[in-house]
């Protein structure tokens, strides 16, 4: 369980890097490490990892000497959210179709929407987790109705190069969907993906339309996934515009969009979905992988 009273918040500008950090935090707290484990918003090969927006390099060397411990991870946040699922309470999810209670060992599926986009399922078996790497933000663009032919042709005409489904499924895909709409109706939008939400809250009709469209390739997109990877266990959704869009994503089309996969519609019916609303879930997946990898 993570006990809210011993964290802390660091701008990671205000640091050259993660040991500073962590040193810091060990002089106030005064504890004595035996593991550490690290989430990251960027890659990791080899146990070492580097930000995509900042220039720290973070390795199990440089986490031994700022902390002491004998045990270190370094994981990307997918994997840390990937190793979370499956020990989040039910009042850390938002659920969107329930099927039941699920069994730890059965897959799941992490979905990020929020910035950028990413997918991977999550694998457990004799007491251990495997989340694997992924890029699936970056596939070809979902085309199922003529709208979205449109949309896919105005992305490619606005962007210069092919595009990845991460344009229109994510924060600045919000903004695409809303500037196509605007345009197809003989206007122009640069609204901010903030702006397009409060909007559509207000019950305006083209941030409404630019939600719908939104949920609706997210649906789709996360129905593909659960077939490449059958995760009975529950697909969840994660990152910051997921939860913005959490208590309106049913009502938005979401759930038909899912499971509209012709003679196979049924079979959609095994996975569950969710959105986790925990702010705590990547430190309590940095957790189990530290519980999991330690001796006993």
């Amino acid at each position: 369980e993570v006990q809210g009273e011993t964290i802390q918040r660091y701008r990671n500008a205000d640091n050259p890097g993660i040991g500073a950090v962590l040193k810091d935090y060990l002089s106030r707290t005064e504890a004595t490490p035996q593991a550490v484990c690290v989430d990251m918003a960027g890659p990791v090969e080899n146990g070492v990892g580097r930000l995509t927006n900042l220039d720290w390099v973070v390795d199990p060397d440089g986490l031994r000497e700022a902390t002491g411990a004998d045990h270190v991870a370094v994981l990307n946040d997918m994997q840390a959210m990937g190793y979370s699922l499956g020990h989040l309470a039910p009042s850390g999810l938002c659920t969107l179709i329930d099927r039941g209670p699920r069994g730890v060992d059965e897959t799941r599926m992490v979905f990020n929407v929020g910035t950028g986009l990413n997918a991977t399922p999550v694998y457990h078996a004799k007491g251990q987790t495997m989340v694997p790497p992924g890029e699936a933000g970056h596939v070809s663009m979902i085309v199922k109705t003529p709208e979205m032919l449109r949309l896919r042709d105005w992305v490619t005409a606005r962007l210069g190069e092919e595009p990845g489904l991460e344009d229109v499924l994510s924060g600045r895909g919000l903004s695409h969907i809303h500037s196509f709409l605007a345009e197809e109706a003989g206007e122009t939008s640069d609204a901010k993906p903030s702006e397009i939400f409060d909007a559509f809250k207000a019950g305006d009709a083209r941030a409404t339309s630019a939600a719908r469209l939104f949920t609706q390739i997210m649906g789709i997109y996360a129905g593909d996934l659960a077939l490449c990877s059958i995760p009975e266990g529950g697909v969840y959704l994660v990152g910051g515009v997921a939860n913005h869009f959490a208590p309106h994503l049913i009502e938005l089309g979401f759930a038909e969009a899912f499971a509209d996969k012709g003679r196979f519609s049924q079979f959609m019916e095994k996975f569950p979905v969710h959105v986790v609303t925990d702010d705590y879930a990547a430190l309590k997946g940095c957790a189990v992988c530290l519980a999991e990898r330690m001796p006993h």
